[in-house]
This record gives structure tokens, sequence and C-alpha cells, in this order.
């Protein structure tokens, strides 16, 4: 074999690997189809629509509030169904101790000790 029978048998090879990748990435002519006839059923109704806003438009306003206020209304129960849901996570409980034999809570031992000084200073 030849160099130029190699080069070229190389060319066809990676031709056909090409052509087989790039026909995975077009759609095939069936999704081409629909796609098209999705694009011109939205292109029509939103024709009927606007035609249905023009002859009244203040059945057309009551209904996007209507629309808007069911929005905020499954906005506010999904926050407090969130704001009422367990909390998951784990816990442990640590248990106070007293360090270098006073007390573990500084506000008590305050409290003692005013309550000692003033009983001291009614008695003089």
């Amino acid at each position: 074999m030849s160099r130029l029978t190699i080069i070229t048998d190389r060319a066809m090879e990676l031709a056909s690997q090409a052509s087989d990748s790039f026909k995975q990435m077009v759609p095939s002519g069936d999704k081409l189809l629909q796609t098209g006839a999705a694009l011109g059923a939205v292109k029509t109704g939103a024709k009927v629509a606007q035609g249905f806003v023009r002859r009244n438009p203040v059945i057309a306003i009551a209904a996007a509030a209507g629309v808007g206020l069911l929005a905020y209304a499954a906005y506010r129960k999904r926050k407090n169904d969130e704001a009422h849901a367990p909390i998951e996570g784990k816990s442990r409980r640590v248990e106070a101790r007293r360090v270098n034999g006073a007390t573990a809570n500084k506000r008590t031992t305050a409290r003692k000790s005013r309550a000692h000084s003033s009983s001291v200073s009614t008695e003089q």
C-alpha cells in the first residue's frame, strides 16, 4: 500500500465518523415538524388572546388579578409550610459542668452576693 491510499482511507473514515456524529446532533424531520406545529399553535393562540383582550379588557384584567391572587396564596402557603416544617438534624446533650469549683452560672453568684451584702448592712 502506498501512502496515498492510506491517507485517502483515513480521510474516508474521518468523514464517515463526522457524518454519523452530525446525524445524531441534528433532530429528525419528525421532531422538526412537531416543533413547527407547536410554534404555529402558540402564534395562533396569541392572536386569539390579543383579540379577546381588545374586545373585553375588563375581563382580561380581572382574570390577571385572579391569577396573581392565586399565585400569591400559593406562595404564602409554601412559606408557611416551610416555617412550620420539622427541622432535620442531629443533636446531642451538653451537660453543664463546674470549672475550678466555681458555679456554672455567674448571675446566681452575683445575686447571692448582693442579697448577702444587703442583709449585712441592715443588721448593723
